[in-house]
């Protein structure tokens, strides 16, 4: 007889090799990861195409290479200090202050084009255009991190959202930060999106473009670090807006 065990992990299995995406278990539920091997994933294929679309960034800082090799050699030296837990204080020689910023630049199917972002109060709205709306600015990455809502019960009247991730104010220190931008639709698995790759210069990187193709609401993986800010990945993307100097409410 073949327990529920058994099938439990068959299932999942099939559910692995029949998407072709990098998946990982929660407690609630799976999710795929996207990276360069495997770039998209269509919302509507996954019925996930309406209703609520959280978008958040989580963070946290992580010691400079220095320290993480002096750790590993001490780990040799003895090996009984590697099971201790690492104690992490932020703004010491280890590490830096980095404030990540994430934003969304939109543009409708009427051609209305804009920008969600801390920068300039630009918070969007839910209910009207552009139907995306963000909540908060997490300036000490929090376990709860910054977080953009989609109403995607008007997918058909948004062409395109750019999700990006900027460094507003401290040192350009991507390297120096582990990121990860998280998909939460209303139904369907979770997609992830990790900000892997070394850019200890880049101010901005562009993370993840959400579009209509062939009919299907697709999210792509971009992840494309640029030394600039908005106006960089304006052009990058051909946008077309008019940027100027943005300050966030308490800074100048």
């Amino acid at each position: 007889m073949v327990s529920l065990w058994e099938n439990w992990r068959s299932g999942v299995s099939r559910r692995r090799r029949s998407s072709g995406f990098d998946s990982m278990m929660g407690s609630s539920a799976y999710s795929v990861e996207l990276t360069k091997r495997q770039s998209a994933v269509s919302l509507t294929e996954q019925g996930a195409d309406s209703g609520s679309l959280r978008v958040n960034l989580s963070w946290r800082m992580r010691t400079s290479d220095f320290d993480d090799r002096t750790s590993r050699r001490g780990s040799l030296r003895n090996p009984l200090q590697a099971l201790k837990p690492q104690v992490v204080q932020a703004h010491t020689q280890g590490m830096v202050n980095v404030d990540l910023d994430l934003a969304c630049m939109y543009e409708l199917a009427d051609g209305t084009k804009g920008v969600v972002q801390p920068l300039g109060n630009f918070l969007g709205d839910w209910n009207s255009p552009p139907y995306v709306k963000l909540t908060g600015d997490d300036r000490f990455g929090s376990p709860s991190g910054e977080t953009i809502y989609v109403n995607l019960d008007h997918k058909d009247d948004i062409k395109r959202l750019l999700f990006f991730v900027y460094i507003y104010d401290g040192t350009p220190a991507f390297d120096r930060t582990h990121a990860v931008l998280t998909l939460f639709p209303s139904s369907g698995p979770r997609v992830e999106v990790s900000l892997d790759r070394r850019a200890p210069q880049a101010r901005s990187c562009a993370v993840l473009l959400m579009q209509h193709e062939k009919g299907e609401l697709m999210v792509r993986r971009e992840v494309r670090y640029v030394y600039g800010f908005q106006a960089e990945l304006d052009r990058l993307y051909g946008w077309g807006l008019q940027w100027g100097r943005g300050y966030k409410a308490g800074k100048a």
